[in-house]
């Protein structure tokens, strides 16, 4: 399902899921209140989650539907509102003490982090399967 969004949606939701896994056995040796720190940054991914997935959603629905003209003032209000969705789950948050909000704003990072390593971990993957960008002469098996 995430695949027939954006190709690159799946790739992007692992790495801030594998980014939780390294910040949560990283993290979590260094705090006092270990369950606040894990509820906080499982809150914070799933925000990240869900941005990459909104995101993924408003951009296939703008391009479809509205003309160049709308599609960018639709983007930003989507923007606009993603962040402010952000802004209340914090508050929320610290309202009713139901995490780490420091644990939380780095879960969220999460999805810049993996947006900014995916195109390396994408790399690596498909030079591991073989399925790299090398062409390779039919005749001579050589490299080009």
């Amino acid at each position: 399902m995430l695949r027939r969004l954006n190709s690159a949606l799946p790739g992007l939701i692992a790495g801030i899921l594998v980014y939780g896994a390294v910040v949560e056995l990283a993290g979590v040796w260094f705090v006092a209140d270990k369950l606040r720190f894990t509820t906080g940054l499982l809150i914070g991914l799933a925000l990240a989650c869900g941005m990459a997935v909104n995101m993924a959603v408003v951009l296939l629905d703008a391009v479809d539907e509205y003309g160049e003209s709308r599609a960018r003032a639709r983007i930003i209000a989507k923007s606009v509102l993603r962040y402010c969705v952000v802004v209340i789950v914090f508050f929320v948050m610290m309202r009713w003490n139901l995490g780490n909000l420091f644990s939380a704003f780095i879960g969220v990072l999460g999805l810049k982090v993996s947006a900014y390593l995916w195109p390396f971990a994408h790399k690596v993957i498909t030079g591991l399967q073989g399925r790299g960008d090398v062409s390779r002469d039919s005749k001579n098996n050589k490299t080009i």
